[in-house]
């Protein structure tokens, strides 16, 4: 890119692990959020500001696709660029089909055992059972989705129509920030959002999502070097920590119901938490949160290479496949903790087993990998 400087761009080539390490907490937090009644989630950043472990995905996700692709687009053209991302795509599809097929079997199996069928309303399948052909069909247009099944769908569509606007990124990446900042208004005005099938939208609504998936990818285009030196001010960490510990107080206690401690009016703004359309008090959240932990953990932070983040980084560098296994397993959690023993020890119990198992799985895509390349 003509902006960045050649210092940069020689910054640029290489790994940051912090996407990584962020990217690896992302599915870890998920995982856990996704196992209902389990006290081990207070872990997870949802419970301490206005964000949770999707912005931080998503974020991630667009900074790394616009990390890799630029540069591909650079060196062999807009075409190649275009044919990997779609490609990407493609992996991400298959991945979810192969996902949603093991996850309905799962929960259809445990829902329609003698006195749990109340299970496959919870996770939104009976509808499917009783009709399966048109369920599938609408399945495999990413129209139908079963319980906690919403992420990949939209990564699709982030993915899918991202070849131009990675292109208006590296030419004007400030003109493509500000178009996808007034979809976002836009999308928010008007109310857009895609349908479900068979009635309702989608729980991430992708026209809003993108805002934050393209300042993921706006990050990785723009010169790093002027961006930390404005991130950096006084002022702007002062705002950053004081929208981070606002963001705290109020989240902290309206979930442990001590709502009543609050103002009126923070209590009016922040109680319905819009989620599905990305509120911009959620996007603010956690851009201050980001600027607080890039001052914390710089890219060549000698702690990254500590043996203690390895599981967490590894878990990120295969993200597509410890997703999947974690949604999966974040179910069986449940079924295991709702059926048989629901104890704080069992909690506990299941959420380890659960990230040894996105570990396990992460490691042997790792051995996998260099196998493949040994040979």
């Amino acid at each position: 890119m003509d902006t960045m400087s050649e210092a940069t761009k020689s910054t640029a080539t290489k790994r940051d692990l912090r996407l990584d390490l962020f990217r690896g907490m992302a599915n870890w937090a998920i995982f856990l959020d996704h196992i209902p009644n389990n006290a081990v989630a207070w872990l997870t950043m949802r419970n301490y500001g206005f964000s949770d472990a999707a912005e931080l995905f998503v974020y991630v996700s667009g900074f790394t696709v616009a990390f890799v692709y630029a540069r591909m687009m650079r060196a062999k053209g807009l075409l190649a660029a275009a044919i990997g991302i779609l490609g990407r795509v493609w992996q991400i599809y298959v991945a979810y089909v192969l996902l949603f097929v093991f996850y309905v079997v799962a929960v259809g199996y445990v829902g329609q055992v003698d006195g749990h069928a109340h299970l496959l309303d919870q996770y939104n399948i009976r509808r499917l059972i009783a009709d399966p052909v048109e369920f599938l069909k609408h399945g495999l247009l990413l129209e139908y989705r079963p319980l906690n099944l919403d992420v990949l769908p939209l990564y699709i569509a982030l993915m899918a129509p991202f070849p131009p606007v990675l292109w208006l990124l590296t030419k004007a990446p400030n003109v493509a920030l500000a178009g996808s900042f007034i979809l976002y208004i836009v999308a928010r005005w008007l109310g857009w959002n895609l349908t479900d099938y068979p009635s309702g939208s989608w729980y991430f609504n992708p026209f809003a999502w993108q805002f934050l998936f393209v300042i993921g990818a706006w990050t990785a285009i723009v010169d790093r070097d002027a961006l930390q030196k404005i991130l950096r001010s006084r002022i702007i960490m002062a705002l950053a920590v004081a929208i981070v510990a606002v963001s705290a107080i109020v989240t902290v206690a309206l979930r442990t119901g001590n709502d009543w401690l609050l103002p009126e009016t923070l209590r009016l703004a922040f109680s319905l938490n819009d989620k599905t359309n990305l509120a911009p008090y959620r996007i603010v959240h956690f851009l201050a949160l980001a600027i607080i932990v890039a001052r914390l953990i710089p890219r060549d932070a000698p702690s990254l290479n500590w043996p203690v983040w390895r599981p967490l980084i590894v878990s990120g560098q295969h993200s597509l496949e410890v997703f999947c296994v974690g949604t999966f397993l974040a179910a069986i959690a449940y079924f295991a903790l709702h059926l048989i023993n629901d104890s704080f020890a069992a909690q506990i119990f299941v959420s380890v087993v659960g990230i040894a198992g996105m570990v396990a799985v992460a490691y042997f895509r790792t051995w996998v990998k260099s196998r493949s390349l040994a040979v």
